[in-house]
């Protein structure tokens, strides 16, 4: 049953309260970004994530949770349903940090770029040669 004294309830109802307060803070700053991407442009694109494969690495994985893959999608997708707005959602295999922009090139092998970018040439993960 664990502690059960009044300070200890005091608290608990403390914590219960600002982690919902947090919550509703998160929930309006999503809804006011996804109604801001809608209403800017008549088609939005975003990468089909691996969200559950992404928790599963203890590196990341409280970050991916804090940062609401999920519920981010979800108010985007039903928000250009009813505003008319096409939602393209890229396959997550697609290899769009490795196509050059301008002529089309993916790269290969040692040549891809990682997040501490490419050994062979020396470059950030930013920079594509």
């Amino acid at each position: 049953a664990g502690k059960c004294s009044k300070s200890y309830q005091k608290a608990r109802i403390k914590l219960q309260k600002l982690y919902e307060r947090a919550h509703r803070m998160q929930d309006d700053a999503m809804h006011k970004y996804t109604t801001h991407l809608v209403k800017e442009y008549d088609a939005i694109c975003i990468e089909d994530l691996d969200v559950k494969g992404m928790l599963m690495s203890h590196v990341a994985s409280k970050g991916v949770h804090r940062a609401l893959f999920g519920r981010f999608r979800s108010y985007l997708e039903y928000k250009c349903k009813s505003a008319g707005v096409k939602l393209v959602i890229a396959n997550r295999f697609y290899p769009s940090t490795q196509r050059c922009a301008v002529c089309g090139n993916i790269k290969k092998d040692d040549e891809k770029i990682t997040l501490s970018g490419n050994k062979k040439h020396g470059t950030k993960h930013n920079e594509y040669v």
